[in-house]
C-alpha cells in the first residue's frame, strides 16, 4: 500500500490502523483540493521552482481531473488515504513523473487548511443565497397578509396588538443578520495558508502572495504556525450555522403553534404536511418539527468544534481531521432546513383570529400618561378597570365610557374607540415599532438589504 509518507517505514499500515485513520468525508473537497493545487503549481512556475513547461503539464493534468470529477468519472480507490493522495495519485497517472513535483513546497497541513477555506467560502456563498431566499419569503408573506392584526406575546400570554406582518418581519431580520454574519465569516476565511508548509515555511523561494492572487484572494497568512494549526475559521462558520438553526428553530416552534387548532393562525397545503398512521384527521407540520429537532445536532456541532480545539498544542494534530465531519454536518443541515422551510412558508395561508380585547390595556394607560398622569398611577387605574370588568363578567371590549371614567377621572368618553386592536396599531408611533407605517418601512429596507446580499 503506497502512502504519501511511507518512505521511512519498513512496513505497510496495519489494516486496523488504516480503517481507523482513513476518513472518506473529505472527498467532497475534491474540487477545492484541485483548485488549491492549480494555484500552488502556478506559484511554483512563477517562482522558477518548476519550469514553465512542468507547470503547464501539471496544471493541464489538474484541469483534466477537474473534468473527470465534474463528469462523475473520478474514481477513488480503497488505497487512497484522503482526497489529497487521491488527486496526486491520479495526477501522476495522467502526466507521469512530473506529477510527483505537485507537492513541492507544500504539506498536507497547509493543503487541508486551504481546502477547508475554499470549501467554506464556496458553500458559504450558496448558504447566503438560501438565507436571502428565506428572508425574502418572509417579507413576501408580510406584504401578503396586509393589515391583519394579531397579538404579540410575552411569556406566551397575549401582550400588545401588532400587525402579523411585523411578527413575520422579526424573523426576516434575524435571518438577515445571519446572512451578514456569514458574509463576515467568509471574508475572514479567504486567507491563503499556502506556503506555510508543515509548520514553519520552506527554504524554497515560495511566494504566498502569488498563491493568494491565483486563488482570487487578497490575503495570505502572516504566521505559518497559526496558518496550519488554527481552526477558528471553521468554528466561526459552525457558529453561524448554529445561530441560524436556532433562529429557524424558533420560527419552526411558532409555525407548530400557529398550525394547531387552538391557535388556528396558519394552514399549509397537503404537499407540505404529513399524516398520522392512526388518526385520519391529522395534518402535521413535520418540516417545522424536523428543523426544530435538527437544530439540536448543529448546536452539538458547535460544542464539538470548540472542544476539539481546546487542548491542542501548535501546530497540526490529527485531532483536526474530525473538523470536517463536524462542519459538513452543520453545513448540510442548515442547507436542507433553509431550502425546505422557505418552500413550506411560501405555501402558507394565514388567517389568524382577532386578538383578545385586553391587548389594548397598555394603550389605555398611555392615554392617561399623555394627559399628565404618572405611568405607575395610570397602570393602576387600568388594572382597576380590568378588575371591575372581570367582576362583572365583562371584557375590556365591553367597557363603556362610564367604566373608563370610574377608573380615572381623566378618561374621556371618546377613549372607547381606542379599545380596538386596529386602533392600537394605528396609534403606534415608535420607530421600528408595530405600526402599519413602520411595517412598510421595514419591508422596503429589508428588500434593499437582501438584494445587496444576493449581489
Amino acid at each position: 500500500m503506497s502512502t504519501l509518507w511511507g518512505g521511512g517505514f519498513a512496513e505497510s499500515p496495519d489494516a486496523l490502523l488504516w480503517a481507523f485513520t482513513v476518513d472518506t468525508a473529505d472527498r467532497r473537497l475534491i474540487f477545492d483540493d484541485l483548485h488549491g493545487s492549480w494555484a500552488h503549481v502556478g506559484m511554483l512556475g512563477e517562482q522558477g521552482i518548476v519550469t514553465d513547461e512542468e507547470a503547464a503539464q501539471l496544471q493541464a493534468g489538474i484541469l483534466e481531473i477537474v473534468d473527470e470529477a465534474e463528469a462523475g468519472d473520478f474514481v477513488f480507490l480503497d488505497t487512497d488515504e484522503d482526497v489529497h493522495s487521491a488527486t496526486e495519485r491520479r495526477l501522476i497517472e495522467l502526466v507521469g513523473d512530473v506529477g510527483r513535483k505537485v507537492h513541492t513546497g507544500r504539506s498536507r497541513n497547509d493543503q487541508i487548511a486551504l481546502d477547508l477555506r475554499l470549501y467554506l467560502a464556496r458553500s458559504g456563498s450558496l448558504q447566503l443565497q438560501r438565507l436571502a431566499s428565506l428572508a425574502t419569503v418572509l417579507v413576501d408573506q408580510a406584504e401578503r397578509v396586509g393589515d391583519v392584526v394579531v397579538p404579540s406575546y410575552t411569556h406566551l400570554q397575549q401582550a400588545q396588538a401588532v400587525p402579523l406582518a411585523h411578527h413575520l418581519l422579526a424573523y426576516a431580520e434575524m435571518v438577515r443578520r445571519d446572512a451578514e454574519r456569514l458574509q463576515a465569516a467568509i471574508y475572514r476565511t479567504q486567507v491563503s495558508p499556502l506556503g506555510a508548509g508543515a509548520s514553519g515555511g520552506s527554504s524554497l523561494p515560495l511566494d504566498p502572495a502569488i498563491s493568494a492572487r491565483l486563488l482570487g484572494w487578497s490575503w495570505h497568512f502572516t504566521n505559518s504556525m497559526d496558518a496550519v494549526g488554527s481552526r477558528d475559521f471553521v468554528a466561526e462558520y459552525v457558529f453561524v450555522c448554529a445561530q441560524s438553526m436556532v433562529h429557524l428553530s424558533r420560527l419552526s416552534e411558532e409555525i407548530v403553534l400557529w398550525a394547531t387548532s387552538e391557535f388556528g393562525w396558519v394552514s399549509f397545503p397537503d404537499s407540505f404536511t404529513t399524516g398520522s398512521s392512526a388518526m385520519p384527521q391529522k395534518k402535521n407540520p413535520d418540516v417545522a418539527e424536523l428543523v426544530r429537532g435538527r437544530s439540536a445536532g448543529v448546536i452539538g456541532d458547535l460544542t464539538a468544534i470548540m472542544s476539539l480545539q481546546k487542548g491542542l498544542p501548535l501546530t497540526y494534530n490529527r485531532d483536526l481531521q474530525e473538523d470536517k465531519r463536524i462542519v459538513f454536518h452543520a453545513d448540510d443541515v442548515l442547507a436542507g432546513s433553509l431550502q425546505t422551510l422557505a418552500a413550506m412558508l411560501a405555501t402558507a395561508v394565514f388567517n389568524p383570529p382577532a386578538p383578545n380585547p385586553e391587548v389594548t390595556a397598555l394603550d389605555m394607560a398611555e392615554i392617561l400618561v399623555g394627559r399628565g398622569v404618572a405611568f405607575r398611577t395610570a397602570h393602576e387605574a387600568v388594572g382597576r378597570l380590568l378588575r371591575n370588568l372581570g367582576e362583572d363578567g365583562r371584557t375590556l371590549e365591553e367597557a363603556n365610557a362610564a367604566d373608563l371614567i370610574t377608573a380615572h377621572e381623566l378618561f374621556e368618553a371618546g377613549d372607547i374607540d381606542r379599545l380596538d386592536p386596529v386602533a392600537s396599531v394605528e396609534h403606534r408611533v415608535t420607530p421600528g415599532g408595530g405600526s402599519y407605517r413602520e411595517v412598510v418601512k421595514q419591508i422596503k429596507r429589508l428588500r434593499s438589504l437582501l438584494e445587496d446580499i444576493r449581489n
